[in-house]
């Protein structure tokens, strides 16, 4: 059985004499549920959420609230949950199941053994009919609902548990035979009706397709998503297995580069000759960098003024476009003048250009939404932008839905009035047309200009009743054209919220992003501050170190300066060969760039970002190139350690040996002492052996002593050069800061700018859009504009043409008195004629009576075909919501299988992007790295120049978007006026047609009144009942009828509140009619 709403009791049809033994009525349609709570099942016939089917059902996970809304295009159709998924799961609840005489589902099937009654045709959801879950077309009456059922049928509910309206519930149940004679006899579908059907199914059909081309989120714990699941886990393991193979590769190249760190110390005398090499280049590059400075302040000059001349020739080009948008406009308003003098059927053709033009952007919409389903690296974050917007549209649609519920309820109460009148017209004429015909049996025999006079008083009746079914289809037309005026301006007034709330958005997200970049530059500021207290902590144990290391190179100096001369005439010679075709190929460069840039200012934006991408790699390759510096500077700073540690030990080698030389002076000088005691105890004598040796040891001493102060001369040269060269290494490693801290400013400066471009882009993207639909609500505007003043010129002719017929009415009524004046005189000589003659007429009452009976029977045959031709409809309606299920369901296998095609797309895209940079790493020179330094820079100027004058240009469309909207404001007050101004005419007429109606039944009821009145004067009034018992019996009877009359119509308005307004006026003239008892 087909799912319901929860809560909600089972209906079907009871059929005198055709019920079964399971108390269900054979061949009952399948039925759709109302607007109410959404509901699902895992049955394939229910459709996905967000993508129904015209005019059939539409479910949503859980029971919440009614979720229709109507959209932007006007029509109606069931907001989509916050949740909704491609198939959604099965509800908490138990469900409750809703059957119209045996609804199976919705694929029409019936028990076997049962005949088809004509169904009950599901269309677009309307108010409920005190609980009968159904909606009927097209229009919402209480003769749709019984007109539509066979004789003899009863509705009740299945289970007490009847969902209604919050303050509706019904009290008495009507009575069968009168309740559906009685509904039979209000409204009657007319040839009008069944084309505004056929239009509803085809709005419907469109429906749908644009409801096929929404997207869906999926819930990730979905049945449908364990395919996608399974390709995307299998593409992360295949990454995580990718990235262990390379942290093994790592950590085999950290044992690689311990072993190359100790066998970088051996050449780290060679690098230091490098280095002072390097410095002396270094001093050479300043000299042409200052030379390469002075020439690029000339080409800057150069190019301001080549951006001034664009800033002019821009300037020109949008005072240019401003003239165009004038004579846009004056063109317009020509077209406007033009469009004024054309006929209906030049609207109808605006009316279709209009369509192609809604159905053309639906198609753009569609191919955009497309391209962007391809970009899988921003699939997560427009999904969360789309959510977000769909909510907003979501509360914006629920709004305009409740507000259109309102006016729709406000449009049924005055059609149901109005329906009630025509029928009450439809009664008097009837009430008329019987005397008439009463009156014409008793006067057969007259003459020919009393039969005139017949055919004319018919003539004219069957004129005013053409004339009022014109009148009510011309209101129908009124109400349809305010209904889609008010749709088309409330679309327009959602754009602007949305795009209200999308500006505020981007505001909060630029200002999250300011607060990320302020605590990444407070990071990067911590850690420029430690950085500097480790250097300075390096500076001072290298200047320990560089003593010893110059010490060191004095010794292996002479041996590698043979070397060092060749290798620097080498250097130089290539150095110069480089520096001379680079530099040549540098300025030919720029002169080019130059030439360009005069002729393509343009093309220069759209090659920025390759530049940047390759400012990129060089950023990479360069901070590749510190790192390595960085380790060698660590492994010399170790060496550095390591010959510190010999100084030391050098020096205390040194102290420990003076320390033995002053003690064996010491001993010496004692031994002098004894010696010189034992001179001059001998007295001057001559020495001996012995004494001869201490004589060399003390020669040998002094040369000692000698050497020792030479070395310490030398010790005290080579301190010195290793000061200087400590100076040296202190001022090379503060110019490798400065350039490690440029760096890291030009990177700065470089996501600066690209987030600065990203958003100028966004924005610009944006205020295009913005811009495309201002303009296409400016066209809506002249459109309403130009209907709303037909409209006007409409309703004054209308005017017109009420006033005339007033007066021609007045006219005819004033002939048929003076005409009836002269009548009555030959009247009055017919009266014999007449008396003989109500024989006569008592046999042709008979016979109408037999002529009523063969015209209600044809009546019923006629409506039992009427409801075979439903079910066929119906029939076809199921079978092409059939159809489209299929095509649902194979749409739905294809965005699976997309989903899966994404993932090995997206390692494919990955596998190439490596194998491509690895491609593209490439060693990078000095001198190669400043050219693209200098390039970056000036790029980043022309960025920044760039940068102002879009802020410019933004804050110019910002000026022009506030004047539009001032102008739009405008507009809408002139169009609330023209709404209100068609109100109060609306108003008017209606007065006036009610005034109108109340006139002619005044003057018909005078008419008979004075008919009467003067059979009474002349003598000639015949008694229809000639006792007064026959006259009591009479009395009896109309009193009867009225009581039921009267009984019906309560039971009615119990059932029916919505009809009350509309029946007061009735119930209040039978009260007043009725005898108190």
């Amino acid at each position: 059985q087909a799912p319901s709403t929860p809560g909600a009791s089972q209906w079907f049809i009871q059929v005198s004499g055709r019920m079964g033994s399971s108390g269900r009525a054979p061949g009952a349609p399948p039925q759709s549920p109302p607007p109410g709570p959404r509901h699902s099942s895992p049955d394939p016939s229910v459709v996905l959420p967000g993508k129904g089917l015209p005019g059939g059902p539409e479910f949503s996970p859980g029971c919440g609230s009614p979720v229709w809304a109507r959209g932007p295009d006007g029509k109606v159709r069931p907001r989509p949950h916050q949740r909704d998924t491609l198939l959604p799961e099965p509800p908490p609840s138990p469900p409750c199941f809703f059957s119209l005489a045996s609804c199976s589902s919705f694929k029409g099937s019936s028990p076997p053994g049962h005949q088809q009654h004509p169904p009950l045709v599901p269309r677009e959801p309307q108010p409920w009919w005190g609980g009968f879950p159904f909606s009927f077309s097209p229009c919402p009456t209480v003769g749709q609902l019984c007109g539509c059922l066979p004789q003899n049928t009863r509705i009740r509910p299945l289970s007490s548990n009847i969902l209604l309206p919050p303050t509706e519930e019904p009290q008495a149940r009507p009575r069968e035979e009168p309740l559906t004679a009685f509904l039979d006899r209000i409204q009657q579908l007319t040839s009008e009706e069944e084309a505004l059907e056929d239009r509803m199914e085809s709005d419907e059909s469109e429906e749908a397709e644009e409801e096929a081309s929404q997207l869906v989120v999926l819930d990730p714990e979905h049945p449908l998503m364990v395919r996608f699941q399974a390709a995307l886990k299998s593409y992360l393991t295949r990454q995580i297995d990718k990235l262990r193979l390379e942290l093994q590769e790592l950590e085999v190249a950290t044992k690689q580069s311990h072993a190359q760190r100790q066998e970088l110390g051996v050449n780290l005398y060679g690098v230091q000759q490098h280095l002072a090499r390097l410095q002396m280049q270094l001093e050479k590059s300043h000299d042409r960098h200052s030379v390469a400075a002075c020439e690029r302040r000339q080409q800057e000059e150069e190019l301001r003024e080549v951006r001034a001349l664009y800033n002019k020739t821009n300037a020109a080009a949008n005072q240019e476009r401003k003239k165009l948008a004038a004579l846009q406009l004056e063109m317009e308003r020509l077209a406007l003048n033009l469009f004024y003098m054309q006929n209906v059927d030049q609207d109808v053709r605006d009316d279709i250009c209009v369509m192609k033009q809604v159905v053309k952007k639906a198609e753009v919409e569609r191919t955009r939404a497309e391209a962007e389903k391809r970009k899988q690296d921003l699939f997560v974050d427009q999904l969360t932008m789309r959510t977000s917007q769909l909510e907003d549209d979501i509360s914006l649609l629920e709004a305009q839905y409740l507000a259109q519920a309102e006016d729709t309820q406000i449009l049924r109460k005055a059609v149901s009035e109005a329906c009630m009148e025509i029928e009450a017209i439809n009664m008097e004429k009837k009430r008329i047309l019987q005397q008439w015909s009463t009156s014409l049996v008793g006067m057969k025999h007259r003459n020919e200009a009393h039969r005139t006079i017949t055919e004319a008083l018919r003539y004219e009746c069957q004129q005013q009743a053409k004339s009022l079914d014109s009148e009510l289809e011309a209101y129908k037309k009124s109400i349809m054209k305010e209904e889609e005026k008010n749709e088309k301006l409330a679309s327009v007034l959602n754009r602007t919220e949305t795009e209200a709330s999308l500006l505020q958005k981007l505001t909060t997200q630029c200002l999250a992003k300011h607060e990320v970049l302020q605590n990444e530059f407070n990071t990067y500021r911590l850690t420029l501050q430690n950085t500097e207290d480790a250097l300075s902590k390096g500076h001072q144990e290298h200047a320990a170190v560089t003593s010893e290391l110059q010490s060191i190179q004095q010794t292996t100096h002479q041996e590698l300066d043979l070397r060092h001369r060749m290798d620097a005439s080498i250097m130089d010679k290539l150095q110069e060969h480089m520096t001379s075709n680079k530099m040549t190929k540098y300025f030919k460069q720029l002169l080019l760039k130059l030439q360009k840039k005069k002729t393509n200012m343009v093309t220069h934006l759209s090659k920025l970002d390759g530049d940047i991408a390759q400012a990129t790699l060089d950023i990479t390759h360069t901070s590749c190139r510190l790192d390595t510096h960085q380790r060698v500077l660590g492994e010399l700073d170790k060496e550095v350690k390591r010959v510190n540690d010999l100084i030391t030990n050098s020096e205390n080698e040194i102290a420990r040996r003076t320390i033995l030389i002053e003690r064996k002076q010491g001993l010496i000088n004692f031994f002098n002492k004894q010696l010189e005691q034992m001179v001059s105890e001998t007295g001057g004598e001559e020495l001996g052996p012995l004494e001869l040796e201490i004589k060399r040891l003390t020669k040998q001493m002094d040369e000692h002593n000698a050497s020792v102060n030479q070395a310490q001369v030398t010790w005290l040269r080579l301190q010195q050069e290793l000061v200087k060269v400590t100076q040296e290494r202190e001022e090379q490693v503060a110019a490798l800061d400065l350039l490690r801290k440029d760096i890291r400013i030009m990177e700065h400066k470089k996501l600066r700018t690209e987030n600065k471009i990203e958003q100028e882009k966004k924005e610009q993207k944006e205020i295009e859009r913005h811009m495309r639909d201002l303009d296409n609500d400016l066209k809506k505007l002249n459109l309403l504009m130009n209907k709303s003043r037909s409209s006007s010129q409409e309703l004054q002719q209308d005017n017109l043409v009420a006033e005339t017929e007033f007066v021609r009415a007045l006219k005819a009524a004033e002939r048929e008195t003076i005409e009836m004046q002269e009548k009555l005189e030959q009247l009055q000589e017919d009266k014999a004629t007449v008396l003989n003659s109500l024989v006569e007429a008592e046999h042709q009452i008979m016979l109408w009576e037999k002529k009523i009976q063969l015209a209600k029977e044809m009546r019923s045959s006629v409506d039992s075909e009427t409801g075979q031709t439903e079910i066929r409809t119906m029939k076809a309606e199921i079978h092409r919501m059939k159809v489209k299920h299929g095509q649902l369901l194979k749409q739905q296998e294809k965005m699976i299988h997309d989903m899966e095609l994404a993932v090995a797309r997206r390692e494919t895209i990955v596998t190439h992007a490596e194998g491509q940079s690895k491609m593209d790493k490439k060693a990078v020179t000095r001198t190669d790295f400043r050219h693209r330094q200098m390039e970056l820079r000036k790029k980043i100027r022309d960025v920044h120049k760039a940068n102002e004058e879009c802020t410019k240009t933004i804050s110019e469309l910002e000026e022009t978007q506030k004047l539009m909207s001032s102008s739009l404001l405008e507009k809408q007050e002139k169009l609330s006026m023209m709404q209100a101004d068609s109100d109060t005419l609306e108003a008017d007429l209606r007065q006036l047609v009610a005034l109108k109606r109340q006139n002619l039944s005044e003057i018909v009821a005078l008419q008979t009144r004075l008919k009467h009145l003067q059979a009474v004067i002349d003598g000639r009034y015949v008694f229809l009942f000639r006792s007064k018992k026959s006259l009591l019996m009479e009395h009896r009877r109309l009193n009867d009828r009225l009581g039921l009359l009267s009984t019906i119509l309560t039971q009615v308005q119990d059932e029916y509140p919505q009809f009350q307004e509309a029946l007061s006026k009735v119930t209040q003239k039978i009260a007043s009619k009725l005898e108190p008892t």
